[in-house]
């Protein structure tokens, strides 16, 4: 069998020894250990890199070191991780800790300074090796719901420190907090016809297979008749004893003739490989139905390292005279398994079911740079922007671009260009993708008459103009008040081109505001020692991503003001 990727980097729970240490890291909560996701889980655009712990569906638990080290990075964002602090340890690993409400004692004073140093929320920071020193179990930080989280809880991932690779937390002892009996589940095992001369039970288009459940909890699939090239996929995930909630499946694997012909488990993840899920995943169906099919071929090869297949990549050329009774295991980390058998033989036969690809002037071939032009508005898709071969939709109708639409996976950025000279106020245009009637802004740039932006997103393109400034809401009443134990509160909003800036100023003088952007919400801890116990003076200014801007000013107090 040939490989194009090694999978079996590291040495499974089935062996007797393990090249990981097995105590040295201690789980960061000191609850019940929870997973809300679990390592290689399948998320948009992206397999899940580590751990998300539950949290009680509360914040402000406290966060502990899992290992002796220090404090290598802190990264501040309104987005991704949140606020995140990342700890390397001697032992050549580096954890990380995500979506955390506050950093806590000297590494909150450390961020702190950084803020006010820089004038900036958004930091990030690289500390040496003696600045913040940490001992196991030393509580480094409360827990939250920043960045991108849908909802309060912890992101724990363990790293290899030179490689960056993030690495499945069980092989490091986790799996002895975390019961698990129970078998993967599945949900739905689909055929694939491959390309226009394949067919597969009368269809030209994927469909569902039936399944039988065994006693034994293995299942048997409706027996397909087929000619051509095909392929499978599946629908499944995977529980523990304790979590209460789906996650993915560490492994999946299929057999053809006995040998191994697809694989892939989640030891390890490179984060420049975490594009390749919409490659794995039958990505038309999720965008229509937000059903993630795994599927189990490839139609041309793709470098997710997960991934062992052989020659064929997983598909079976079903000729005359072939019969075969082709497998599916699908495996946890502790070896609950469960298998699917699918009988397979040859029959000649005429599609009742038709190929659903619109066919187009424009075939884009993936090897190859492409541009398509029309009045004055381009794109240009460098080579290997897309995984395979298609019919692209292309079009100019009324100063507006159709450039295909989301039902195809782009995996790298390709270039918009759109030349008119009518343009007057350059310095607010952009290119802005239709969404639903919305125009959304992508970072643009103008040479001459040209804007050009680069974006991942197909779908329709136009030239918009934005002169309107962001909106300041203040959320609770504050001129004139005295204000002690609350925050101050602002809801921060831009309909077009969206927010760049925002910097707040008591006093004349620069205070830190954290931003929340799922929310909108700015705010401001009265308890930041910045205040007089007067009067105090604010100012907020607020940009957008083309220089409009807003500023809402007022004034408090802290304490009650002297009658004379």
């Amino acid at each position: 069998m040939k490989f194009l990727h090694a999978l079996l980097i590291f040495c499974t729970p089935v062996f007797s020894q393990s090249p990981f240490p097995q105590d040295f890291f201690g789980p960061p909560l000191n609850i019940p250990i929870q997973l809300a996701g679990n390592f290689g889980e399948l998320r948009p655009n992206h397999f899940h890199a580590g751990f998300d712990f539950k949290t009680q569906q509360k914040e402000g638990l406290p966060v502990f070191a899992a290992g002796d080290g220090y404090v290598s990075r802190i990264k501040i964002s309104t987005y991704g991780y949140g606020k995140a602090i990342y700890i390397t340890h001697p032992n050549g690993y580096t954890t990380v800790y995500g979506h955390i409400k506050k950093a806590h004692g000297a590494i909150e004073d450390f961020i702190r300074k950084e803020h006010y140093q820089q004038q900036s929320y958004e930091i990030e920071l690289f500390p040496n090796p003696s600045d913040l020193q940490i001992k196991k179990g030393d509580t480094i930080a409360v827990s939250g719901n920043t960045g991108g989280s849908e909802g309060p809880h912890l992101h724990f991932e363990i790293r290899d420190t030179q490689s960056e690779k993030t690495i499945n937390p069980l092989f490091f002892g986790f799996d002895k907090l975390i019961s698990d009996s129970k078998k993967p589940n599945l949900s739905s095992i689909l055929v694939y016809p491959i390309d226009s001369m394949s067919i597969a039970n009368q269809s030209k288009r994927p469909i569902v297979l039936n399944l039988s459940l065994q006693k034994d909890g293995s299942y048997i699939a409706e027996k397909v008749f087929a000619m051509g090239k095909i392929g499978f996929g599946v629908i499944c995930s995977d529980f523990d004893n304790v979590s209460y909630n789906t996650n993915g499946v560490f492994k999946v694997e299929t057999f053809a003739n006995g040998a191994s012909s697809f694989r892939y488990q989640f030891d390890s993840l490179v984060f420049d490989e975490g594009r390749y899920i919409n490659a794995l995943i039958d990505f038309p169906r999720y965008r229509q139905t937000k059903q993630r099919v795994q599927k189990l071929f490839m139609k041309a090869p793709f470098g997710l390292s997960n991934i062992s297949t052989n020659d064929a990549r997983g598909i079976l050329d079903v000729l005359p005279n072939f019969s075969q009774l082709y497998r599916i295991r699908l495996s946890d980390f502790n070896g609950n398994a469960v298998d699917i058998s699918i009988p397979i033989e040859y029959a000649p036969q005429t599609a009742v079911v038709a190929e659903e690809t619109p066919k187009t002037p424009y075939f884009l071939k993936v090897a190859t740079d492409n541009i398509y032009e029309k009045d004055g508005m381009e794109v240009f898709f460098p080579a290997h922007t897309f995984y395979n071969d298609f019919f692209l939709k292309f079009g100019v109708t009324n100063k507006v671009m159709t450039v295909h639409d989301d039902n195809v996976p782009v995996h790298s950025n390709f270039k918009i260009s759109i030349t008119d000279s009518t343009i007057v106020n350059k310095e607010k245009t952009f290119v802005a993708s239709l969404e639903g009637g919305r125009k959304k802004y992508n970072s643009t740039k103008c040479n001459k008459n040209t804007f050009t932006a680069f974006t991942k997103n197909l779908g329709q393109f136009t030239l918009a103009l934005d002169t309107i400034a962001p909106k300041i809401i203040s959320v609770r009443p504050i001129e004139g008040k005295v204000l002690k134990d609350k925050n101050l509160l602002f809801r921060i909003t831009d309909d077009m081109s969206g927010i760049k800036s925002y910097n707040g100023f008591i006093n004349e003088k620069w205070v830190l505001f954290e931003y929340d952007a799922k929310t909108n919400r700015i705010i401001y801890d009265l308890n930041d020692n910045e205040l007089l116990e007067g009067k105090n003076d604010l100012k907020l200014i607020v940009s957008d991503n083309l220089g409009n801007s807003a500023i809402f000013e007022t004034s408090f107090f802290r304490s009650k003001p002297k009658l004379n």
